[in-house]
């Protein structure tokens, strides 16, 4: 059996930040880390594409807070404590400088997650905190003064234990057992399936479009990029976010709706087309977009709207006008399923944040009994949002920890 101040669940970006946290500020806490895998940050090294999309370029808390779509009361007091500035100063004071890319996401100047693998790997190291591979959790025991963590291997005992095993199933029912809720869980960063002529060939076209779910008030906006199963990119990512449950009890089936032109309405659209009826007349419709979009996908909209490409736009008949009027601004396509984005699977669900002391990041129902990441009922949309909820997350659990002994 070995005795610990504390233990970390969770070989991943909030366990290892957590670790560290504590170590810097109080050596002489013993510290360990114990992962079920045979690997370590595993995730952060398949983030952003393997360059690990560290946090994002949002330095005012109350904005930052609605980029997610569970959590964002709770982490307004979080992250007038730990910010993405924070963040930034953090891996610059370990050596590590970041940089940040025309959308806001924030990467290393490396443009390597191995740059940020080093970084712990060299921490935990230097403060001689053990890493434990091939520790799987069997179950967990609270006494009057310690927890009892049984592995697949040994027995361990520490004042203290930090959970951020992440979306592990595992660790939810043994948390349930122990009286927590735990909200289940649904994916959360998904793509959409779409079968449609409109978009059958044109994989790899990109455009800025609004996008909302019939019937509901579930909608986003931003560059919407065609693949060979459907749509995807950033306007579909942060609706499949915000939506993730209502989608879910949905089946994944639904419709979507899309406007190309972003926010222009019908009307507006239908009048600008009238326009170009009058100064183009001679023209065929179908040689170039008069829109700030790709023309293969004007080609396939004026295809749609019952137009041939050779039609001048002085003969365009009024029905066409309004059909393509409502091709460009309210397309209707019917989802069927969705598609993993990538490796970077994130869910919505976990222990319910009604049981947890956000000013500590400790249980409110367990003594001695912390949070970290993922394992909570929080998750964002993509952008480095989600790593930065592990750093802040970490960083309150480190100091309460700390402040505690």
């Amino acid at each position: 059996m070995r005795s610990f101040d504390v233990i970390i669940a969770g070989g991943g970006a909030a366990g290892f930040f957590t670790a560290i946290n504590i170590a810097e500020a109080n050596p002489k806490l013993k510290v360990a880390i114990l992962e079920r895998g045979k690997e370590v940050l595993s995730k952060v090294r398949i983030s952003g594409g393997g360059r690990c999309n560290v946090t994002h370029a949002c330095f005012v808390p109350n904005d930052l807070v609605k980029f997610y779509p569970r959590g964002e009361k709770e982490l307004r007091g979080p992250f007038n404590r730990f910010c993405s500035g924070d963040t930034i100063e953090w891996f610059e004071r370990h050596g590590v400088e970041l940089k940040i890319e025309e959308d806001g996401r924030m990467f290393p100047v490396t443009d390597s997650s191995q740059t940020i693998i080093d970084c712990f790997m060299e921490a935990v190291k230097k403060i001689n905190i053990p890493v434990l591979t091939g520790e799987s959790i069997q179950s967990l025991y609270k006494s009057e003064t310690h927890w009892k963590v049984e592995t697949n291997k040994e027995t361990f005992l520490a004042e203290k234990l930090v959970m951020a095993t992440g979306s592990n199933p595992k660790m939810w029912e043994m948390l349930e057992e122990l009286g927590h809720t735990v909200v289940p869980p649904v994916p959360s960063l998904f793509t959409f399936n779409i079968k449609d002529q409109r978009i059958k060939d044109l994989m790899g076209v990109s455009a800025m479009a609004s996008v909302k779910v019939k019937g509901t008030k579930l909608e986003a906006s931003g560059p919407l990029l065609i693949t060979h199963w459907g749509m995807s990119g950033p306007g579909i990512l942060r609706l499949s976010a915000w939506g993730a449950r209502d989608l879910f009890n949905k089946n994944y089936q639904f419709t979507l709706q899309v406007n190309w032109l972003n926010d222009v309405d019908t009307n507006d659209c239908l009048e600008t087309l009238k326009g170009l009826k009058q100064e183009q007349a001679k023209k065929t419709v179908g040689k170039h977009s008069p829109f700030d979009f790709p023309k293969r996908l004007w080609e396939s909209l004026v295809a749609a709207s019952g137009i041939t490409p050779e039609t001048r736009w002085a003969d365009l008949s009024k029905n066409q006008l309004q059909a393509l009027a409502m091709q460009l601004t309210d397309g209707h396509f019917n989802v069927n399923g969705k598609s993993t984005f990538k490796e970077e699977f994130v869910t919505a669900g976990g222990i319910d944040l009604k049981e947890v002391n956000f000013k500590t990041m400790e249980s409110k129902l367990l003594e001695n009994l912390y949070f970290a990441g993922e394992i909570l009922n929080i998750d964002a949309i993509t952008g480095g949002f989600n790593f930065q909820n592990a750093w802040t997350d970490g960083f309150i659990a480190a100091e309460s920890i700390v402040s505690n002994n």
